[in-house]
Protein backbone atom coordinates (compact mmCIF):
# COMPACT_ATOMS: atom_id res chain seq x y z
CA UNK A 1 0.00 0.00 0.00
CA UNK A 2 2.80 2.34 0.82
CA UNK A 3 4.99 1.34 -2.38
CA UNK A 4 1.56 2.50 -4.25
CA UNK A 5 0.79 5.54 -2.60
CA UNK A 6 4.70 6.69 -3.20
CA UNK A 7 4.21 5.93 -6.84
CA UNK A 8 1.31 8.01 -7.02
CA UNK A 9 2.89 10.78 -5.68
CA UNK A 10 5.86 10.52 -7.94
CA UNK A 11 3.20 10.59 -10.98
CA UNK A 12 1.63 13.50 -9.53
CA UNK A 13 4.92 15.09 -8.97
CA UNK A 14 5.64 14.73 -12.35
CA UNK A 15 2.75 15.56 -13.82
CA UNK A 16 2.82 18.91 -11.89
CA UNK A 17 6.29 19.80 -12.51
CA UNK A 18 5.03 19.32 -16.70
CA UNK A 19 2.33 21.59 -16.05
CA UNK A 20 3.95 23.98 -14.43
CA UNK A 21 6.87 23.92 -17.41
CA UNK A 22 4.07 24.34 -19.57
CA UNK A 23 2.51 27.51 -18.15
CA UNK A 24 5.74 29.31 -17.96
CA UNK A 25 5.66 30.19 -21.61
CA UNK A 26 2.81 31.29 -24.09
CA UNK A 27 2.59 28.54 -26.98
CA UNK A 28 -0.97 30.31 -27.76
CA UNK A 29 -1.43 30.93 -31.57
CA UNK A 30 -5.42 30.86 -32.98
CA UNK A 31 -6.55 33.96 -33.43
CA UNK A 32 -9.22 35.61 -35.78
CA UNK A 33 -6.48 36.55 -38.26
CA UNK A 34 -4.86 33.40 -38.07
CA UNK A 35 -8.11 31.90 -38.66
CA UNK A 36 -9.07 33.82 -41.60
CA UNK A 37 -6.09 33.48 -42.97
CA UNK A 38 -5.81 29.72 -43.10
CA UNK A 39 -9.44 29.68 -43.85
CA UNK A 40 -8.81 31.45 -46.83
CA UNK A 41 -5.55 28.79 -47.95
CA UNK A 42 -7.70 26.33 -47.41
CA UNK A 43 -9.93 27.90 -50.41
CA UNK A 44 -6.78 28.47 -53.38
CA UNK A 45 -5.50 26.40 -55.83
CA UNK A 46 -2.78 24.94 -56.20
CA UNK A 47 0.01 26.29 -59.05
CA UNK A 48 2.01 23.87 -60.78
CA UNK A 49 5.96 23.22 -59.15
CA UNK A 50 4.90 25.84 -56.70
CA UNK A 51 7.24 27.60 -54.45
CA UNK A 52 5.81 28.07 -50.37
CA UNK A 53 6.78 30.72 -48.33
CA UNK A 54 6.06 29.98 -45.12
CA UNK A 55 6.04 31.61 -41.52
CA UNK A 56 5.01 34.79 -39.56
CA UNK A 57 4.66 38.43 -40.31
CA UNK A 58 7.73 38.82 -41.44
CA UNK A 59 7.19 36.39 -44.51
CA UNK A 60 3.43 37.16 -44.49
CA UNK A 61 4.69 41.20 -45.54
CA UNK A 62 6.56 39.67 -48.61
CA UNK A 63 4.89 40.18 -51.71
CA UNK A 64 6.71 36.83 -53.07
CA UNK A 65 4.41 36.48 -55.96
CA UNK A 66 5.70 40.41 -57.64
CA UNK A 67 9.14 39.77 -56.06
CA UNK A 68 9.85 36.63 -57.99
CA UNK A 69 6.87 36.62 -61.27
CA UNK A 70 8.69 33.97 -62.93
CA UNK A 71 8.07 31.31 -60.46
CA UNK A 72 4.79 30.09 -59.01
CA UNK A 73 4.56 31.69 -55.77
CA UNK A 74 2.35 30.72 -52.32
CA UNK A 75 2.66 33.08 -49.47
CA UNK A 76 1.80 30.65 -46.33
CA UNK A 77 2.76 33.48 -44.27
CA UNK A 78 0.43 34.64 -41.02
CA UNK A 79 1.53 37.76 -38.46
CA UNK A 80 2.04 36.91 -35.18
CA UNK A 81 2.34 32.79 -35.96
CA UNK A 82 4.56 30.72 -34.52
CA UNK A 83 6.22 26.91 -34.20
CA UNK A 84 3.31 25.62 -32.84
CA UNK A 85 0.81 27.65 -35.16
CA UNK A 86 2.68 25.83 -38.20
CA UNK A 87 2.75 23.17 -36.85
CA UNK A 88 -1.10 22.78 -36.84
CA UNK A 89 -1.37 24.31 -40.60
CA UNK A 90 1.51 22.05 -41.99
CA UNK A 91 -1.36 19.94 -43.57
CA UNK A 92 -2.76 22.67 -45.94
CA UNK A 93 1.25 23.04 -46.85
CA UNK A 94 2.14 19.55 -47.34
CA UNK A 95 -1.02 18.33 -48.92
CA UNK A 96 -0.22 20.68 -52.26
CA UNK A 97 3.61 18.40 -52.57
CA UNK A 98 5.04 21.88 -53.31
CA UNK A 99 8.04 21.91 -55.05
CA UNK A 100 9.97 24.29 -52.82
CA UNK A 101 9.63 25.45 -49.02
CA UNK A 102 11.24 28.49 -47.91
CA UNK A 103 10.39 28.52 -43.87
CA UNK A 104 11.47 31.41 -41.92
CA UNK A 105 9.66 31.00 -37.90
CA UNK A 106 10.13 31.21 -34.13
CA UNK A 107 10.88 34.79 -33.63
CA UNK A 108 7.46 35.28 -31.86
CA UNK A 109 8.08 31.99 -30.20
CA UNK A 110 11.08 33.54 -28.33
CA UNK A 111 9.31 36.69 -27.49
CA UNK A 112 7.02 34.61 -25.38
CA UNK A 113 9.39 33.08 -24.25
CA UNK A 114 9.40 29.31 -25.10
CA UNK A 115 12.66 28.10 -24.57
CA UNK A 116 15.07 27.24 -27.26
CA UNK A 117 14.90 23.45 -27.24
CA UNK A 118 11.03 23.34 -27.73
CA UNK A 119 11.31 25.74 -30.34
CA UNK A 120 14.04 23.40 -32.08
CA UNK A 121 11.81 20.37 -31.39
CA UNK A 122 9.03 21.94 -33.27
CA UNK A 123 11.11 22.37 -36.31
CA UNK A 124 12.20 18.68 -36.22
CA UNK A 125 8.55 18.06 -36.06
CA UNK A 126 7.99 20.57 -39.40
CA UNK A 127 11.38 18.77 -41.15
CA UNK A 128 10.21 15.30 -40.33
CA UNK A 129 6.31 15.74 -41.23
CA UNK A 130 7.56 17.70 -44.54
CA UNK A 131 10.01 14.96 -45.22
CA UNK A 132 7.74 12.38 -44.87
CA UNK A 133 4.46 13.49 -46.19
CA UNK A 134 5.63 15.79 -49.33
CA UNK A 135 9.23 13.83 -50.04
CA UNK A 136 10.05 15.56 -52.90
CA UNK A 137 9.50 19.16 -51.65
CA UNK A 138 12.99 20.85 -51.34
CA UNK A 139 13.42 22.25 -47.77
CA UNK A 140 15.25 25.73 -46.95
CA UNK A 141 15.51 26.72 -43.80
CA UNK A 142 16.23 30.17 -43.15
CA UNK A 143 18.15 31.72 -40.10
CA UNK A 144 16.20 33.79 -38.20
CA UNK A 145 16.70 37.06 -38.78
CA UNK A 146 18.44 40.01 -36.35
CA UNK A 147 16.40 42.59 -34.41
CA UNK A 148 17.03 46.31 -33.54
CA UNK A 149 16.88 47.77 -30.19
CA UNK A 150 17.26 51.09 -30.97
CA UNK A 151 13.27 50.96 -32.07
CA UNK A 152 10.57 50.92 -29.02
CA UNK A 153 8.31 48.84 -31.03
CA UNK A 154 7.89 45.20 -30.06
CA UNK A 155 9.68 45.20 -26.81
CA UNK A 156 9.26 41.55 -26.35
CA UNK A 157 11.64 40.47 -29.10
CA UNK A 158 14.30 42.87 -28.65
CA UNK A 159 17.36 41.93 -26.52
CA UNK A 160 16.94 38.51 -27.31
CA UNK A 161 20.20 38.00 -29.48
CA UNK A 162 21.44 35.32 -27.61
CA UNK A 163 18.53 33.12 -28.06
CA UNK A 164 18.09 33.76 -31.60
CA UNK A 165 21.36 32.87 -31.85
CA UNK A 166 21.30 29.58 -30.07
CA UNK A 167 18.08 29.06 -31.85
CA UNK A 168 20.15 29.58 -35.32
CA UNK A 169 23.10 27.42 -34.26
CA UNK A 170 20.73 24.79 -33.54
CA UNK A 171 19.03 24.79 -37.53
CA UNK A 172 22.44 24.64 -38.79
CA UNK A 173 22.84 21.36 -36.81
CA UNK A 174 19.47 20.31 -37.98
CA UNK A 175 20.11 20.94 -41.30
CA UNK A 176 23.39 19.11 -41.39
CA UNK A 177 21.71 15.93 -40.04
CA UNK A 178 18.55 16.11 -42.27
CA UNK A 179 20.84 17.17 -45.56
CA UNK A 180 18.41 20.02 -45.85
CA UNK A 181 19.51 23.34 -47.16
CA UNK A 182 19.68 26.01 -43.64
CA UNK A 183 20.34 29.83 -45.65
CA UNK A 184 21.62 32.61 -42.98
CA UNK A 185 19.85 35.49 -43.31
CA UNK A 186 20.90 36.69 -40.17
CA UNK A 187 24.35 38.06 -40.94
CA UNK A 188 23.05 39.22 -44.65
CA UNK A 189 20.54 41.97 -42.73
CA UNK A 190 23.02 43.30 -40.01
CA UNK A 191 24.80 46.30 -39.51
CA UNK A 192 27.83 47.22 -38.02
CA UNK A 193 26.41 47.37 -34.44
CA UNK A 194 25.20 43.48 -34.81
CA UNK A 195 21.21 44.72 -35.40
CA UNK A 196 19.38 44.46 -37.52
CA UNK A 197 20.34 47.27 -40.32
CA UNK A 198 18.33 50.27 -40.31
CA UNK A 199 18.07 50.29 -43.96
CA UNK A 200 15.65 47.33 -44.00
CA UNK A 201 13.28 48.10 -41.04
CA UNK A 202 11.67 50.89 -39.52
CA UNK A 203 9.95 49.15 -36.41
CA UNK A 204 13.32 47.21 -35.48
CA UNK A 205 11.58 43.81 -36.16
CA UNK A 206 9.80 43.72 -39.62
CA UNK A 207 10.69 44.47 -43.32
CA UNK A 208 10.49 47.42 -45.47
CA UNK A 209 10.31 46.94 -49.33
CA UNK A 210 14.29 47.91 -49.41
CA UNK A 211 14.32 44.61 -46.81
CA UNK A 212 12.86 42.26 -48.68
CA UNK A 213 14.69 44.01 -51.96
CA UNK A 214 17.52 42.61 -50.35
CA UNK A 215 15.87 39.35 -48.95
CA UNK A 216 15.45 38.44 -52.93
CA UNK A 217 18.90 39.53 -54.24
CA UNK A 218 20.66 37.66 -51.79
CA UNK A 219 18.25 34.34 -52.23
CA UNK A 220 18.93 35.14 -56.29
CA UNK A 221 22.81 35.30 -55.56
CA UNK A 222 23.07 31.91 -53.81
CA UNK A 223 20.75 30.40 -56.46
CA UNK A 224 18.44 29.04 -53.96
CA UNK A 225 15.01 29.26 -56.46
CA UNK A 226 16.76 27.25 -59.47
Amino acid sequence: MMLKRSLWMLLFVVCFQLLKAQAAYDSSFRFYYYDQKLSMFEQMPTPKKAIVWLGDSITDGGEWSELFPEYNTMNRGISSDNTFGVLNRLYEVVKRKPRKIFLLIGINDIARGVPDEVILRNYRKIVDSIQQQSPFTKLYIQSLLPTNNSFTQFKNHQNKTEHVLNVNEGLKKLCVEKKITYINLYDAFLNTDGKLNERFTNDGLHLTGEGYRHWKQFLINGKYLK
